[in-house]
């Protein structure tokens, strides 16, 4: 069975950076990547249901470090998963939940949609509306990555839908998401924001970059 050694000199001061929800080990990404490696390489060899089967093994257990390699499992076999695959792995998303994994599950569901751009409404719709707010907060970053295909018309419902509610970590992935598309597409976001009734922390989030743009200098470079 996978076990991990942990670190106790590092124990009490990641379970305090987690607010005390959870157990650690004690083990940093580096530690942790090491000791997980052998596993993660042999979890590609399996068969997709044993891989969901060690996937659910590590999440059950107490450790919060063990939820983080199920997750690693999870996005090393990316590309062998289908849809279906990725619906059940929803219900991860929903146990144990706190910023964490939810992004990083969120890395999985990006990947995928990359992947398989013909299914991303598909896998939008897995998050969109969930009664979940952590569900609900991979919809609006699911496309975090994506330049020239990031589909706005997906962003914008997700933001629209949440855009009232009171909730830090919502309303923090809304000015996120906003924030790095406009590294990409400034003009979209800057008019976005003009347009809707943003909270203060997601208008503030999502307009960093738009300060550093001199738009008079863009709006003639484009009419060259």
């Amino acid at each position: 069975m996978f076990e991990m050694i942990g670190n106790p000199d590092k124990q009490a001061d990641m379970e305090k950076y987690m607010r005390q929800q959870f157990q650690f080990l004690g083990l940093q990404t580096p530690e942790r990547k090491a000791q997980s490696k052998a596993l993660i390489q042999q979890s590609k060899k399996l068969p997709i249901r044993s891989v969901h089967s060690l996937i659910a093994d590590l999440y059950d257990r107490v450790e919060r470090e063990y939820q983080y390699v199920a997750i690693d499992v999870a996005y090393a076999n990316v590309t062998r998963f289908t849809y279906s695959d990725l619906k059940e792995l929803t219900q991860y998303i929903q146990r144990k939940s706190w910023w964490d994994t939810v992004d990083s599950w969120r890395k999985l569901y990006g990947k995928f949609v990359v992947l398989h751009s013909e299914q991303k409404g598909a896998v939008f719709n897995l998050f969109y509306k969930h009664p979940n707010m952590w569900m609900r907060r991979i919809s609006i970053i699911l496309q975090l990555h994506e330049k020239e295909t990031l589909d706005t018309h997906l962003l914008t419902l997700a933001i629209d839908y949440d855009i009232d509610t009171d909730e830090f970590f919502i309303q923090k992935a809304i000015g996120w998401a906003l924030r790095n598309y406009s590294k990409y597409n400034p003009f979209w976001v800057s008019m976005f924001v003009e347009n809707r009734d943003l909270s203060k922390l997601a208008k503030k989030e999502a307009s960093k970059y738009l300060k550093e743009i001199n738009w008079e200098e863009n709006f003639f470079d484009d009419k060259l």
